[in-house]
């Protein structure tokens, strides 16, 4: 892991450069305003510890990129401060599964995207 940029709020870090997702290292509610890599980002929703979130604008189809290793692309435009999940990011390698209301797991389909 790299050393942590001194201009990155100590709640979070980025762990390679060239990454544009930060991680979580405490729960951070919605509405917190950060400075990750010089760049000052408010979450539009509460990131959880351990969960990722952009830090600058990633287009839709843009690689989300995590310790310097692409790990999905964006399904839509995705805001700095946006919280990433199922939601807005598929698997370049895997079908991405969600959870429905009946507790089962289906595969998302990209037209529902």
């Amino acid at each position: 892991m790299s050393k942590q940029p001194n201009d990155t709020d100590p709640r979070v870090m980025v762990l390679a450069p060239g990454d544009n997702v930060a991680i979580a290292k405490t729960e951070i509610a919605e509405g917190t305003t950060l400075e990750v890599i010089g760049q000052r980002v408010t979450l539009k929703s509460k990131v959880d510890i351990g969960h990722k979130f952009a830090f600058k604008l990633i287009r839709k189809g843009e690689r989300i990129v995590k310790y310097r290793a692409p790990i999905g692309s964006a399904t839509r435009d995705i805001a700095p401060g946006e919280y990433l999940h199922t939601h807005n990011v598929t698997s370049n390698y895997l079908p991405t599964y969600t959870l429905e209301e009946g507790k089962q797991f289906v595969k998302i389909k990209e037209a529902e995207r």
